[in-house]
């Protein structure tokens, strides 16, 4: 299982610069063994310097990577490529990117990769990566739910078209967005951008999961609940809002009971459950478990090594849409106490 083949999901709204992040991510050497699944060649743009020959619906670049276009299902492109690569067809990648479309969700991507019960057996879930263009990137996120779901979904939000915008709107959209999803990492498309940041520490990666549990049990530490919705009056729909909200538990947590307990939650309210993270003190075990939910899917729950500090209190941040921060703690207090 170790072998497996990490995958990276390449998104954001229509203009924001995957384009031009792609290209720069295949120039970098370090990811010449990567891999790509696009809609199509026309529509990314591929830098034609970097092409260096052409087979069917293959694009070989000069950097190594291997570029091909989605024929119709993803499952079948991506079990295709795989089965090209096993039989030296395309070069052995040991990545792939999927570039969706400007008003894609993210999630069945991911869902792909976790349930085909083929795919599976070849492939992981590596970093989804979302671009937010700093010019326009306020404004989509109010009027555009696709836009705002990107952000939300995502493990890295890199930062676009930064010599466009001046300095005070790119620092609100800094704001807006560690407000929109605080357990993501920001990234600068300038000099400084760190592609193995981006493509090469994935969140599920062994050697670099404690520093990710780090950043999101530092969005813990912020305020317990804040809303990421556009201003609403008082008596606004709250089922329209998108919220981020932290809870933390004092008290060693029954794993069965929690497992109920999420299990139930994700059943009833899957899709308004966007993310969930967190990192729980187990009853029978000296170490902290570490788990991921998207939606109705939770990642296998992992252990660290140890604990990133002297902190032993368990901590879950979650980003929901229309659903009582409130309500969703009250109801986790109560199986706790209930059946504890």
């Amino acid at each position: 299982m170790s072998k497996r083949i990490p995958v990276n999901v390449l998104t954001g709204f229509l203009g924001s610069g995957k384009t031009s992040l792609l290209n720069r991510l295949l120039r970098d050497s370090a990811f010449a063994n990567c891999a790509v699944l696009i809609n199509e060649f026309g529509s990314i743009g591929i830098d034609h310097h970097l092409v260096d020959r052409v087979e069917g619906d293959i694009v070989l670049l000069q950097s190594g990577c291997v570029c091909c276009t989605i024929r119709g299902d993803l499952a079948a492109s991506m079990r295709e490529l795989y089965g090209r690569r096993e039989t030296g067809l395309v070069p052995a990648f040991e990545r792939l990117v999927v570039e969706t479309t400007g008003l894609a969700d993210p999630m069945p991507v991911v869902s792909t990769v976790m349930h085909d019960r083929v795919l599976q057996h070849h492939f992981c879930s590596g970093n989804v990566i979302a671009t937010i263009d700093t010019l326009n990137g306020g404004r989509n996120l109010d009027e555009f739910p696709e836009c705002l779901k990107q952000a939300a979904l995502a493990d890295r939000l890199v930062l676009t078209k930064l010599d466009l915008a001046p300095d005070a709107k790119v620092q609100s959209l800094v704001d807006r967005l560690q407000q929109v999803n605080p357990m993501a990492a920001l990234v600068r498309n300038d000099d400084s951008l760190d592609a193995q940041m981006l493509l090469g520490e994935d969140v599920f990666q062994a050697d670099t999961k404690s520093q990710e549990v780090q950043r999101w049990m530092q969005a813990a530490k912020n305020k317990q609940f804040f809303s990421l919705s556009r201003p609403h009056s008082a008596d606004s729909n709250v089922h329209g809002d998108t919220r981020a909200f932290a809870i933390k538990q004092d008290a060693v947590i029954d794993w069965t009971v929690f497992g109920v307990w999420l299990s139930l939650l994700l059943h009833t309210h899957g899709e308004r459950v966007l993310r969930v993270k967190g990192l729980l003190n187990v009853a029978g075990s000296d170490t902290p478990v570490v788990i991921h939910g998207v939606q109705q899917m939770v990642y296998p729950p992992s252990h660290l090594d140890r604990w990133p500090d002297d902190d032993r209190q368990s901590k879950l941040v979650f980003i929901v849409r229309g659903l009582d921060p409130a309500a969703v703690e009250s109801s986790l207090r109560s199986f706790l106490h209930d059946f504890s």
